[in-house]
């Protein structure tokens, strides 16, 4: 893993430019701790900083290889699961390789096949190939969007980086966010809507995308999308291929030349991955994996359970990891330690995000990574599997809108009268939702209610999930950790949109045909429980610092904040959480009102410290 940049300008000699692009790279150190390169020629200038997984003598970066006449320079970001599986078909083609690192796998494959090497390759990627002879810049997205990509276009000057950072680091890229960016941060945050990049200039590769950009032109296209197609297959021989897939692509993730890990909470979905890690590990005779699971002190005390989290996940983590003989590492934190790092996680995002579930999730990072470089989690098997609550209640599933953002009409009461009409709220995120619908691949013949939770699904993957592989991209790699995400391999994920909500659904349980799946895996109560998301802190603490700096924040009378928002609104909110109702979140399953307080704390602090210009 690692961060990438870039700068093309096919009118200007960029061999005098190295102070610029290091600079964009130096942004992202924390993405490649462990060394960095620079590449110049006269139209195109790279940077790029390295975490090292494999090979690390071959790998370094930028690479560059000539064929003939033709010269190729890449940067790349990612990891090829499929890695041997490729490199044996360009060795039949009579290429040689001069390293075992996928990245030379990926550039020969592009020198191979071109644009279209992508549909070879089964991975987390995010990349930029730079032709010299044809001064054409190639870069593409994984089919998930596991790893990001961020560009800039104006005039002759073409600008890119693994995050927002990167490119405000040039001196060409504006911090200028308008209408349409203050509406993703009020309207859809913590969401993003895919392709946004929030500040004016700059635009976001989306997940299962290509970019081709030459002096003249920039074509932006999909290579992948989801399909639907009526499934064939009955229930066993289902059951059978999902465990087959899943087994697969987590045994492929384990390769590494480092210490590899799991995320354990003791749900279905990261028990699954770590079952499948520790019997591969005993297969092989390797030592016992080593599990983590995150906990916060006092959480027992203050937990109450409800239809979001119905049980704690400490006693479950350490049920499964006893059961697969994991070396297992409780990582608890209290409430000081989460309170002092509030605004931690907006240097790893670059824009507000989830709140203390970033913030918590980073200082997880970072304590697995004084032991390990690479992380297998079990992010994305409710988006693919359908394990959302939304999936299930009429009140989502009615719902004109999106159906883990439900309470935009409270959330927008906290905004100002004139960023209200700048913005159009309800119009803004009514139209982003017309134009995901517009997106789905419609199955001829299929009922009104599995057509919807077609539409719930295809949702879930392209608009919720990628906030969650943001939030889990930036904070691990803020600590230079690599995390793997299985249930994102695009053929399981494939597979599994098509198989029948019924089907799904088998046993009358949510995510059935997975826990039938895993049978034989894990024992019967694990397969049995109940979701629950990652956890947030129930200690009132948290409440109270975040309402107490939020009206510190209104006190203080100079924060960019205040002209956004509707002080009095914010104050009558504070004001009610004395006395909380029932939990109501307003984003997702677990950001109700300590989280809204902190998610304007960490908007003053962004438009501060990013030098937002609002235009």
């Amino acid at each position: 893993m690692c961060g990438i940049a870039g700068w093309v300008d096919w009118e200007r000699d960029l061999t005098q430019e190295k102070a610029t692009v290091e600079a964009m790279g130096a942004t992202l150190v924390c993405r490649g701790p462990d060394a960095d390169g620079s590449w110049l020629s006269g139209s195109a200038a790279f940077a790029h900083r390295r975490l090292i997984v494999v090979d690390p003598s071959g790998g370094a970066q930028p690479m560059t290889r000539k064929l003939g006449e033709r010269v190729y320079t890449i940067v790349y970001n990612g990891e090829l699961y499929n890695t041997e599986d490729i490199r044996k078909k360009l060795l039949e083609r009579g290429h040689t390789f001069r390293s075992y690192s996928d990245t030379e796998v990926l550039l020969m494959s592009y020198v191979e096949w071109g644009p279209d090497c992508v549909e070879h390759f089964n991975g987390i990627f995010a990349f930029a190939i730079w032709d010299e002879a044809k001064r054409t810049l190639f870069m593409s997205r994984d089919r998930l969007g596991v790893k990001p990509l961020f560009y800039s276009r104006k005039g002759s000057s073409f600008v890119f980086g693994s995050e927002l950072k990167a490119l405000l680091a040039h001196p060409d890229v504006s911090h200028a966010v308008d209408a349409d960016g203050l509406a993703e941060i009020f309207s859809i945050g913590p969401a993003r809507t895919p392709g946004h990049g929030v500040f004016r200039d700059i635009s976001e590769l989306r997940a299962g995308y290509s970019l081709i950009a030459t002096r003249d032109n920039l074509r932006v296209y999909p290579y992948w999308k989801l399909e639907s197609r009526p499934h064939e297959d009955d229930l066993e021989t289902t059951i059978d291929k999902v465990r087959e897939l899943l087994v697969d692509t987590v045994t492929r993730q384990l390769v590494s030349d480092v210490p590899v890990c799991t995320f354990l909470s003791g749900g279905l979905d990261s028990s699954a991955v770590s079952a499948i890690a520790a019997r591969s590990y005993q297969s092989s005779g390797k030592p016992a994996l080593h599990t983590y699971s995150i906990d916060f002190v006092d959480m027992a005390k203050h937990f109450q359970a409800n239809s979001f989290q119905t049980s704690l996940d400490g006693p479950w983590a350490k049920r499964v990891a006893e059961f697969l003989g994991t070396q297992h590492h409780p990582v608890v934190f209290g409430m000081d330690e989460l309170i002092e790092h509030l605004n931690t996680p907006l240097a790893a995002r670059d824009l507000p995000g989830m709140a203390d579930i970033d913030t918590s999730l980073l200082l997880f990072c970072r304590e697995i990574k004084r032991n390990a470089t690479v992380a297998l989690s079990g992010e994305a098997a409710d988006e693919v599997f359908g394990g959302y609550p939304w999936f299930h209640r009429e009140e989502s599933l009615k719902a004109n809108t999106f159906p883990w953002s439900l309470k935009l009409a409270e959330r927008v009461k906290i905004l100002s009268p004139e960023v209200r009409d700048l913005t159009h709220p309800e119009e803004y995120v009514s139209n982003r939702y017309q134009e995901a619908l517009a997106e789905v691949p419609v199955l001829p013949g299929e009922s009104a209610k599995d057509a919807r939770i077609r539409e719930i699904s295809y949702l879930s993957i392209t608009r919720f999930l990628p906030t969650l592989l943001d939030r889990k991209d930036r904070t691990s790699m803020a600590s230079g950790l690599e995390v793997r995400v299985p249930f994102c391999d695009h053929r399981l994920v494939d597979y599994v949109f098509n198989i029948p909500w019924s089907m799904k659904t088998a046993g009358n349980e949510t995510k059935g045909i997975l826990r039938q799946a895993m049978q034989g895996y894990l024992p019967d109560d694990v397969l049995r429980r109940k979701k629950s998301p990652y956890p947030s802190s129930p200690d009132p603490a948290y409440l109270q610092a975040t309402r107490s700096r939020a009206l510190q924040i209104l006190d203080e009378g100079s924060s960019p904040l205040l002209p956004l928002i509707d002080q009095q609104a914010v104050r009558d909110l504070a004001e009610q959480s004395y006395n909380p109702a029932e939990h109501r979140p307003w984003f997702g399953q677990i950001m109700a009102t300590a989280q809204m307080f902190h998610y304007l704390i960490q908007v003053d602090k962004w438009l501060r410290e990013y030098s937002v210009e609002l235009v």
